[in-house]
């Protein structure tokens, strides 16, 4: 066994939640009077804290900003947060993975109270030893801290631990902390997103990550 401890992403790498997202993201916009219409341009708020994003990708200032994650959560807590599927093969390799010994958590920006929701709706939590997550007010939610906040629940040895993820801040989060990490290409990143970012694997399927851990 070469990665006895593993840590998941969850939007994008365990489930879908492209849908449920962007509606929460077009939802809050509208309350500006900013009408969004194309929704893929949105997937960009997949994975990144989203007081960052709407800073980033809108202008806003620190206040506006969080008023706009207010308004998101609105949405988001009573229809978006189970507009979303989990993938094609995720239970079947979570399934192997605990067959054969592996300790399975959750490192994810998104903040641990929806995380635990989701992977309860599902059906997957009982898979993961600890779900580390942001808290509500996004305080410690770089992915370099939430991966940092597994390991020191986990205890596990750094050379035992591969972070899988589909998007960069997932591979940068596990350099920052000296882990391998993997990349996924069925999610929301791509195929040069991932090298750029240095991934020691790039995976197009669940079932090929059982191949090198």
């Amino acid at each position: 066994m070469k990665y006895r401890y593993l840590f998941f992403d969850l939007d994008g790498t365990l489930t879908n939640p492209g849908l449920g997202i962007t509606n929460s993201v077009i939802y809050a916009l509208n309350k500006f009077g900013i009408k969004e219409n194309d929704r893929e341009s949105l997937y960009r708020f997949i994975g990144p804290p989203l007081a960052d994003s709407f800073k980033a990708f809108y202008g806003f200032d620190e206040q506006k900003a969080w008023t706009a994650v207010e308004y998101y959560r609105e949405y988001f807590a009573d229809k978006g947060l189970f507009e979303n599927f989990v993938y094609d093969g995720i239970k079947d390799l979570l399934t192997e993975l605990k067959n054969r010994g592996h300790r399975l958590y959750v490192a994810t920006s998104k903040p641990t109270k929806y995380s635990v929701q989701i992977l309860e709706k599902f059906e997957l939590l009982n898979f993961f030893e600890y779900v580390s997550g942001a808290n509500m007010d996004e305080k410690n939610s770089s992915k370099s801290d939430i991966i940092r906040h597994a390991l020191e629940v986990s205890g596990a040895p750094l050379d035992e631990v591969l972070m899988i993820g589909d998007r960069h801040h997932d591979i940068d989060g596990a350099k920052a902390n000296n882990i391998a990490s993997a990349g996924v290409l069925y999610g929301y990143g791509n195929r040069e997103e991932h090298e750029n970012a240095g991934a020691d694997y790039i995976i197009d399927k669940p079932s090929e990550l059982l191949g090198f851990v």
